[in-house]
Order: C-alpha cells, then sequence, then structure tokens
C-alpha cells in the first residue's frame, strides 16, 4: 500500500508521534477509499482500474487523476457517461479520490477533506435523497418497460427476471429483480444502475434500445421486485435518478 499525503500540523516535539498517527489515518482513509470504490465504482472501471475503453476509461495509469478538483467534479456532478454521486459526503469523496489517485500504478497523492468540501462548496447543494419504495415510477412506465425487457433482456435474464434463461443451453445471469438483485445494488443509486445497463447491456448490442427504454425496463424490475408505483414516472435523467437509492424493502 502506497502511504498518502495528508494535510496536517506536527509540533517540533511530537514529530515521531505525529506521523504514526497519520501513517494509521492514512490507511483507514485508504481502506475507506477502496470500499466505497468497491461499492460504487468497480462494476464499471473494474476491480483492477482498467475500465472498459473507449466507454469506461481505465483509471490505473490515468494521468488526468493528478487534478484532484476534476476527479471532485466528476464525482459530485457526473460526466457523460458516468453517473454523479451527490450522497457522498466531503470526507467520502476525499477518501475515494484519495484511493483511485494512489491503487494499482497510480501515486498521486492523498485529497485532503477541507479541500474537498472547499470545491463542493462551489457546485449547487445535492439535495434530498428518496428510495425505491417511494412511489419513483408509474404502473403505465412499468407496462411500457414489460413490453421493452420481453424484447431485449428476457432471453437472457429470464421472464421471471431470475437470471434464468429461456434457452436451457444458455448460461444463467443475474437476477434483475427481488431481493438478490437488492442486495447486490443496495445502497447504488438507479442512476448508477442506469449507466450500468446503457454501457453493458443487452450484452451483444449496448445502447441499442433508446433512454426512456432502458429507464422503463428498470422502471419494470422494480414493480417485479415489489416496489410500489406512484404518480410520476422515473426520469431518463441521471442527476434526478442519483437522488434514489436501492435499499432493501423498510
Amino acid at each position: 500500500m502506497k502511504k498518502l499525503v495528508v494535510a496536517g500540523l506536527c509540533l517540533g516535539w511530537a514529530i515521531v508521534p505525529c506521523a504514526v498517527a497519520a501513517q494509521v489515518d492514512d490507511a483507514a482513509l485508504f481502506e475507506q477509499g477502496e470500499q466505497l470504490y468497491e461499492a460504487q465504482c468497480a462494476r464499471c472501471h473494474g476491480a483492477s482500474g482498467a475500465g472498459n475503453p473507449p466507454a469506461v476509461p481505465a483509471l490505473s495509469g490515468n494521468d488526468a487523476l493528478a487534478n484532484a478538483a476534476r476527479i471532485v467534479r466528476a464525482v459530485r456532478q457526473g460526466t457523460a457517461d458516468m453517473p454523479p454521486f451527490p450522497a457522498l459526503t466531503a470526507a467520502e469523496t476525499a477518501s475515494l479520490a484519495g484511493y483511485v489517485r494512489n491503487a494499482w500504478t497510480n501515486d498521486f497523492g492523498g485529497v485532503a477533506t477541507g479541500e474537498v468540501a472547499a470545491l463542493l462548496d462551489r457546485f449547487p447543494e445535492a439535495g434530498p435523497m428518496a428510495s425505491v419504495w417511494d412511489g419513483v415510477f408509474t404502473e403505465a412506465q412499468a407496462a411500457r418497460g414489460r413490453r421493452a425487457y420481453s424484447g431485449a433482456c428476457a432471453l437472457c435474464h429470464g421472464r421471471r427476471l431470475n437470471g434464468a434463461p429461456d434457452d436451457p443451453d444458455m448460461r444463467s445471469t443475474p437476477p434483475l429483480a427481488r431481493a438478490r438483485f437488492v442486495r447486490e445494488w443496495e445502497g447504488s443509486s438507479l442512476a448508477a444502475l442506469f449507466a450500468y445497463t446503457r454501457l453493458t447491456m443487452p450484452e451483444d448490442n449496448p445502447r441499442s434500445l433508446t433512454d426512456e427504454e432502458y429507464v422503463d425496463v428498470i422502471a419494470y424490475m422494480l414493480s417485479v421486485g415489489g416496489m410500489p408505483a406512484g404518480n410520476g414516472e422515473l426520469p431518463h435523467d441521471s442527476r434526478t435518478l442519483a437522488h434514489i437509492v436501492m435499499q432493501p424493502r423498510p
């Protein structure tokens, strides 16, 4: 593990104890950043940081990570294909940025929480978060999603969305509804699910559906999982979807 550089003050007579404390703090920040990366980023960028260029850039050996402000901006506001992560605090964003800047082949140094907080103050307020149990889609949208799912997804993921393909000779796939699916995506936003689905599905022809169809399929997935319908449809806007989090039944 590389040693991160964390901003701090040490009195002359306490140089050795402060250095030891800094090393402990650095290790804890790196571990927290690693956990956040595995939960929020690894699906797309990979455990090794290799990504899937050109759709998903590699993070390992990426000189753009030398610019800490660029990382903070991407995490809070998202990019063309990367969803925003408005729920992350300044401390969590700092630990995540510190991790990707020092994991794998990278050696760009740590990022102080105060620096991140100052950068986040320049952006609009993140706004309140919602749950998938708050009625975030409509029955009509889920019905459209069922039709789209039948044509683009059911062959591999099964008519029951349980990962059992219709063709017994095909390999099984991840389930797309119910408890196991919720456990896999717990704590992630619908923006992350939307981005991942667009980038990778259907497996043989990613991005072949419209954004509206992708989000309709997600509404159908939630419906099959028992989440209640509401009065408004899920939008295909990542900044709005980023405020809706996958959670187990309350």
